[in-house]
C-alpha cells in the first residue's frame, strides 16, 4: 500500500462507510475518478452526486461514467459543491472532496476557502452517523494554504462528541498534500 497516495487512503477510508444503496457525493467531480468510485461502492440502487463549477470536469466525469456504464447511479451537477443542498436530502453515508484545481485543467480556476466551508457545514448536516467525509487537501498552487487554513480553522472547533476530525500529513514535507477525514459519532 502507497501510504504518500492520498485519493487512494481517500477511498479506502471511505468504502468503510458505503453500502449497496446508498447515497453519496462527490463534491469536486473533477475527472471523474472518486464519482466512479462511489458509483461502485453504490451499486445499482445506489445514488451519486457528483459537483463540479467546470464543463470540461463534468464532461471528463461523464466519459468516464458512461464507459462503466452507471450512468443510472450518478447525478452529474454543474454547479459550486457551496449548493449541495439544493440537489441533495441526507441521510448520505459519504462525501469526498478533493480542494483545488481540476488535474491538467486551469490551475486559476480553484476551490475557495469560503464556498468549501459552506458545503463542508452542509455535509455535515447531510451526513447520516457513521457518515464519513474526505478532504484531499493540496497547497502548492496559488491560494491553496490560505484555502487550507480556513477549513482547518472551521473543522478544529467541530463538536468533538459528534464529530472526529483527523489529519493525516507528512511532517518532514509541507507542500506535500494532505488528507482530512471526518467521521460523525452521533
Amino acid at each position: 500500500m502507497n501510504i504518500f497516495h492520498i485519493t487512494k487512503l481517500a477511498q479506502d477510508y471511505a468504502s468503510t462507510a458505503i453500502t449497496k444503496g446508498d447515497k453519496v457525493i462527490d463534491a469536486t467531480a473533477g475527472n471523474g475518478a472518486d464519482t466512479v468510485f462511489l458509483a461502485e461502492k453504490v451499486g445499482q440502487t445506489g445514488q451519486v452526486y457528483a459537483f463540479d463549477i467546470q464543463e470540461d470536469a463534468i464532461k471528463n466525469t461523464k466519459a468516464k461514467v458512461l464507459e462503466k456504464a452507471y450512468e443510472s447511479r450518478v447525478q452529474l451537477i454543474q454547479d459550486s459543491h457551496a449548493n449541495i443542498d439544493q440537489y441533495v436530502q441526507g441521510p448520505i453515508s459519504c462525501v469526498m472532496f478533493n480542494l483545488g484545481y481540476l488535474p491538467k485543467g486551469d490551475p486559476a480556476i480553484i476551490t475557495k476557502g469560503a464556498s468549501s466551508i459552506k458545503a463542508l457545514k452542509k455535509s455535515l448536516e447531510l451526513l447520516k452517523v457513521n457518515g464519513i467525509i474526505t478532504i484531499c487537501v493540496y497547497t502548492s498552487h496559488e491560494g491553496g494554504v490560505e484555502e487550507a487554513s480556513i477549513v482547518e480553522a472551521y473543522l478544529k472547533v467541530l463538536d468533538k462528541y459528534r464529530y472526529k476530525v483527523l489529519k493525516y500529513s507528512c511532517l518532514n514535507d509541507q507542500t506535500s498534500p494532505y488528507i482530512v477525514l471526518i467521521a460523525r459519532m452521533k
